[in-house]
């Protein structure tokens, strides 16, 4: 974690349920993402149940821990973008225009992995972030995310 903390502690209450990384979903993943330098970086540990066939992750969770870490990034990289603090008003929340994930080599089951990201553009309401998964210190999963700030139908109460 850096000093700003994790992006997604940050999401208002009311936008905090996703199953990737809502910290208010007791059942997701809650995927913690935060800058590391240029990058940024979320570690998550996949569980027996998260398994394709004996001692390899399921594709469908890579591709969640690549989707929701490329939107945490983008929220982030629009708030710096910005120059406001993380958690400002109004919120700068997003969601997938687009994901793209390519499986490198099968993700082996047991450690933990690193998910990491790069900002690739910042332009008006989109973000496209690279991203990328680390198990035992090779990559096995490259995606890019392109994420679009959330529209104002799609907010609770709105």
């Amino acid at each position: 974690m850096t000093e700003t903390g994790y992006f997604q502690d940050y999401y208002p209450d009311e936008l905090s349920h996703c199953y990737g990384c809502g910290r208010l979903n007791e059942h997701g993943l809650q995927i913690k993402s935060a800058w590391d330098g240029e990058e940024t970086v979320a570690y998550f540990t996949p569980r027996p149940y998260h398994t394709a066939i004996p001692g390899y992750v399921y594709g469908g969770l890579l591709a969640s821990l690549i989707d929701c870490h490329g939107t945490g990034t983008a929220s982030a990289a629009a708030y710096r973008a910005a120059g406001r603090p993380m958690g400002s008003d109004p919120p700068l929340r997003f969601v997938t225009g687009s994901l793209q994930v390519n499986y490198l080599r099968p993700t082996p089951l047991g450690g933990v992995l690193e998910v990491r990201g790069r900002i690739k553009e910042v332009k008006g309401r989109k973000v496209v972030v690279e991203a990328w998964i680390v198990a035992e210190g090779e990559v096995t999963v490259r995606g890019e995310v392109v994420a679009v700030q959330m529209p104002e139908a799609m907010r609770p109460g709105a």
